[in-house]
């Protein structure tokens, strides 16, 4: 299988070259922009582009202004990179159709994570339909699970949640991201809906259920 291509935009060049050097260690190929207007030229003369890392604060256009070109034409996977935690700034980069949204400074690790779960998330990583995890096996197109060979039932969300569990192991989740992210910024209620469906999502696993480890006053991981 061909590598994925990833479009990294900064223009701070050590930073690219940071971010750059974990992913090709990851496998992936990449390429460079230093400003938002190269970005856009690079972005419109590759069609096989699956994801671009974009910093929001660049010359001539910043980040906002050249996700908002790229989604003229394409709902390709974003992710933010920002110095800021301003959360109005963040709404912003989500109203645009911006995946993720990382703060620097932020950990490489980190980062190739998001962006193996923003292309898994997006189908993308096609060769990743199946996933299993210490007996625990998602397919992701036929919408089953398995634990250890035998059925569970699980309800939509909480198929979603163990996909973005599975696909974040070992990264600490707090319960707005896990919200952010399986509910997709569409729901209003209370973050406490979270644990309820861990709670289930936990009874139903069995066993494997005490992978879902509990972060006290964060949130959860996933932790084989």
């Amino acid at each position: 299988m061909d590598k994925l291509k990833i479009l990294v935009v900064d223009d701070e060049s050590r930073m690219r070259k940071l971010i750059k050097d974990f992913l090709i260690k990851n496998d992936y190929n990449v390429l460079e922009a230093c400003d938002g207007e190269e970005a856009i030229d690079i972005f419109m003369s590759n069609k096989e582009i699956s994801l671009v890392i974009l910093d929001v604060m660049m010359p001539k256009l910043d980040g906002y202004e050249a996700a908002a070109e790229i989604r003229k034409v394409s709902d390709i996977p974003i992710i933010m990179l920002t110095a800021k935690s301003d959360e109005q700034d963040e709404l912003k980069g989500f109203e645009l159709g911006i995946d993720e949204y990382i703060t620097k400074p932020f950990s490489p690790k980190i980062l190739v994570a998001r962006v193996g779960a923003v292309l898994k998330r997006s189908g993308a990583n096609k060769k990743d339909d199946i996933i299993n995890v210490d007996g625990i096996e998602m397919n992701l197109s036929g919408h089953q699970v398995k634990v250890d060979g035998i059925p569970i039932e699980l309800s939509y969300k909480e198929f979603e949640l163990l996909n973005y569990f599975l696909v974040n192991q070992g990264v600490a989740l707090s319960r707005e991201r896990i919200l952010n992210n399986v509910w997709n910024y569409d729901y209003f209620g209370d973050a406490r809906t979270i644990d309820t469906h861990v709670k289930k999502l936990r009874s139903k696993l069995g066993k494997k259920g005490e992978y879902i480890k509990t972060i006290w006053g964060m949130g959860y991981k996933f932790e084989v």
